[in-house]
């Protein structure tokens, strides 16, 4: 038996994060297309990691326990990495709420039930959470700490109707609810934290500057002080300081 890294989206940043911190353990690859798994399991197997592949649907609570079953097998789970999701051109409002901000928040929760002592967890948010208008007090307590099942219900979540909007919510909701979740897994000496990167080069960035938001992605790049998208290796730079013994007092 061995530690457990459990990556949830096996693209660019879930395989740069698995690379920092994957080295001796079991890497499970999970990702909605088990074809995609399977190729970044392969991917890292051909680096030397030990590797697994399975498909997983992240706006499914019985895909997401399904997952935790499967892991165990190897060993305790002591790494998460969620770094799937769907983006504005990609999915309409109900999947986008579904998977980025229901599904992660299950995540969240079902990891933290289960995740082994010393353990870390990362999710990938965006910096779109951070661009949303304030919202009050009652909207962020509830974003952080509703029952997951009545997150999708709450009243100003279930009237989104722009698809930008609920990206935008689901990865403030993100943030939030590692906030909220971070109690819950100090309990098992755990840490979680999220990280909100800005334009990373991914498919999923790449939609976006495809898209009818192409123009504001590319002014969002002239104005950064690097004046360049990101790379996934960058991500993966500053989540396996978090994921490791120097960042066990961040959470």
């Amino acid at each position: 038996m061995k530690d457990v890294v459990v990556v949830i989206g096996a693209g660019g940043i879930g395989q740069a994060i698995a690379r920092r911190v994957g080295a001796g353990k079991h890497v499970v690859l999970a990702d909605l297309r088990l074809e995609a798994a399977q190729a970044a399991a392969k991917t890292l197997e051909d680096a030397g990691f030990e590797t697994s592949a399975i498909a997983a649907d992240l706006a499914s609570r019985e895909s997401i326990l399904a997952l935790i079953e499967h892991a165990q097998t190897f060993g305790p789970i002591k790494n998460l990495v969620n770094a799937a999701g769907v983006s504005p051109s990609q999915a309409p409002v109900e999947t986008i709420l579904k998977v980025d901000l229901y599904g992660t928040s299950v995540l969240l929760e079902e990891f933290g039930k289960v995740i082994a002592e010393g353990g870390s967890g990362v999710v990938i948010s965006s910096q779109s959470g951070h661009r949303l208008h304030a919202l009050t007090d009652e909207e962020n307590a509830a974003l952080a700490t509703a029952p997951t099942e009545e997150l999708l219900k709450l009243p100003f979540i279930a009237s989104i109707t722009d698809t930008l909007k609920a990206y935008q919510y689901s990865k403030r909701c993100n943030v939030l609810r590692v906030m909220g979740e971070a109690t819950n897994w100090a309990k098992r000496g755990a840490t979680v934290n999220s990280i909100s990167p800005g334009i990373i080069i991914t498919p999923l960035a790449n939609d976006e500057l495809k898209g009818p938001r192409g123009e504001g992605y590319r002014k969002m790049l002239s104005l950064c002080p690097c004046r360049r998208a990101g790379t996934p290796d960058e991500v993966g730079d500053l989540a396996e300081f978090l994921m490791s013994s120097r960042g066990r007092s961040i959470t």
